[in-house]
C-alpha cells in the first residue's frame, strides 16, 4: 500500500502544467514512444508528462526523468525533430 501511495506521489511529480508566467504557448510533444528508452508510452502505466523550456515531454516513468535530467537537449532535440518531421 504504501509503495502504490509513492508511486502516485512520484507520478504526480512529474504531471506539469505549462508556464503561465510567459503565457507562452507549450509546443506538444507528439512521439508515441519515450525519447529516453524507446518503451510506447502507456505500456509502463500513465506517463509523466511535464514541460521543459516551452516543451511538453512525455516519458514512459519516473525513472527515465532521472536520465532526461543528465542530458535534456539529447532527448528535447529527438521530440522537436519528430514534430517537424510530421509537418
Amino acid at each position: 500500500m504504501l509503495m502504490a501511495i509513492a508511486l502516485a506521489v512520484t507520478a504526480l511529480a512529474f504531471t506539469a502544467k505549462a508556464d503561465t508566467s510567459t503565457n507562452a504557448p507549450v509546443k506538444p510533444d507528439k512521439l508515441t514512444t519515450c525519447p529516453v528508452s524507446g518503451e510506447k508510452l502507456g505500456e509502463m502505466g500513465k506517463p509523466c508528462v511535464f514541460v521543459y523550456q516551452g516543451q511538453e515531454v512525455k516519458l514512459c516513468c519516473p525513472g527515465c526523468k532521472k536520465d532526461f535530467d543528465k542530458d535534456p537537449a539529447k532527448y528535447i532535440k529527438k521530440i522537436q525533430d519528430a514534430a517537424a518531421a510530421k509537418k
